[in-house]
């Protein structure tokens, strides 16, 4: 049985966990240095709060799995394999991008840099993750992970993700992943890493 499935804080996201998980993950993106560098300072927590909502309601929810624990206070969104999101982000390409406001060219460039290191084959990847800040540091954050990466495993799928945070980095390689790419974001961005976990 999934470790997960034994800790009944864990469990897939319900609608009634959508504002809560809103809130962690506006939260947690506050100062984050990729949204920082991606998404304009004007409004810029109401921005990340729009940004995170569409991303969890919109996409994790329609065509990922999104997994919450104690009702929201941390949430991991996966996309997975099989699931063809092109549609919605052609919906709200606009919205993202409107989103982005004075920094919509930073993030174009951004993405075009990273997109070069991002896996080709299927694989589970790691749209957001977030823990409410007051509940930090008590193992929520790779508990609410644990759910994604245990079903890459057993579906025997590599697992992926992108993070602008060396502390994140060292966190992940505690989760198995290693670090497949080291980039420096054009237009004065942050570093990013890009990290792999394969199926034992």
């Amino acid at each position: 049985m999934p470790q997960y499935q034994n800790d009944p804080s864990i469990r897939s996201i319900t609608d009634a966990d959508v504002p809560t998980a809103v809130d962690t993950l506006a939260r947690a993106f506050a100062d984050y240095p990729f949204t920082r560098h991606v998404i304009a300072a004007d409004g810029h927590e109401d921005r990340i709060r729009r940004y995170q909502e569409l991303c969890l309601t919109r996409i994790g929810m329609v065509y990922g799995r999104v997994w919450v624990a104690d009702g929201g206070c941390a949430v991991a969104v996966w996309a997975i394999p099989g699931q063809n999101p092109s549609p919605a982000f052609a919906e709200l390409g606009p919205i993202l991008g409107e989103l982005s406001g004075d920094r919509a060219a930073a993030s174009a460039s951004a993405e075009q840099a990273v997109a070069p290191y991002r896996p080709q084959e299927p694989g589970w990847f790691l749209e957001t993750v977030g823990t409410a800040p007051e509940a930090q540091g008590q193992g929520l954050g790779s508990a609410v992970l644990l759910p994604g990466l245990e079903e890459a495993e057993h579906a025997g799928y590599p697992a992926f993700l992108e993070t602008s945070s060396e502390r994140n980095v060292a966190f992940y390689e505690r989760l198995g992943f290693k670090v497949t790419a080291d980039v420096q974001l054009p237009d004065n961005g942050p570093r990013t890493w890009c990290m792999r976990k394969d199926p034992r």
